[in-house]
């Protein structure tokens, strides 16, 4: 059946879609330009939500030379966006957000709650949000960097064409992880069956976008308050621009 744009069961369908329940887990940050200055983003899929609110969530932002030094990076809030300002210009970004906790009852909806505060809880959580954004040319291999407890890493030179194969390694606290959850782009394809690192922390996938490419990576740690959640879900994302062709 199609629904007219003004018909009562379009709005109605709509409206269910607007206020359904988006898990806590399924959001995440990344980094992208916003007319012409870079911009920390938090959302999923074409959401590109409210970063202003979340700016005391901030943890840290930090950008890195060729070398992979510090250069300092100062996130800022300029009307509804937080942009970043670097003293020099970045060869890779990092930021992290950290989320709070999280727990719902069966069949409930995430609430910002604890297992002491909600108990019997079918899902408690704590959510960390990681993200590494390359901003220049890599003339050495990305290392595992302070911050990023979870962290996507390229293996070996970005590919210039989407659809070519790229190789990645998932490290957690520093050490290649099986077992993380892999989509291919967060933004453009949220819903995508999650694909699962191998015994050394490597996953292959094409590259698949001539323009920005976010992937994403989940991984459950385990708790360090059992008390108040079950696990720590840490999501990572890696992002990268494809120059489009001459105009």
């Amino acid at each position: 059946m199609k629904l007219r744009l003004s018909s009562p069961s379009f709005v109605a369908a709509l409206a269910a879609t607007a206020l359904a329940p988006i898990a806590a887990d399924a959001h995440g940050i990344w980094f992208a330009q916003r007319a012409k200055q870079l911009a920390i983003i938090y959302g999923v899929g074409s959401d590109d939500l409210d970063m202003v609110k979340r700016f005391g969530l901030i943890e840290n932002v930090t950008a890195y030379d060729a070398d992979y030094q510090p250069i300092k990076a100062t996130p800022r809030i300029a009307g509804p966006i937080v942009l970043i300002d670097a003293d020099a210009p970045p060869t890779v970004v990092t930021g992290v957000l950290q989320n709070g906790i999280w727990s719902r009852m069966e069949g409930g909806e995430f609430e910002k709650k604890t297992l002491e505060e909600m108990p019997g809880a079918k899902v408690s959580e704590k959510n960390i949000k990681y993200a590494v954004s390359i901003q220049g040319p890599l003339s050495k291999p990305i290392p595992a960097l302070p911050t990023q407890t979870l962290q996507i890493v390229p293996v070996g030179a970005i590919p210039t064409t989407l659809g070519q194969p790229l190789k990645y390694q998932i490290l957690f606290q520093g050490k290649p992880i099986a077992g993380a959850r892999v989509i291919n782009d967060m933004v453009n394809d949220p819903d995508a069956k999650e694909q699962m690192t191998a015994a050394d922390g490597t996953i292959t996938l094409p590259v698949r976008n001539q323009g920005l490419n976010v992937i994403r990576a989940v991984y459950n740690g385990p708790s360090d308050a059992p008390t108040k959640y079950r696990k720590i879900e840490h999501t990572a994302t890696l992002n990268f621009t494809l120059a489009h062709a001459p105009e």
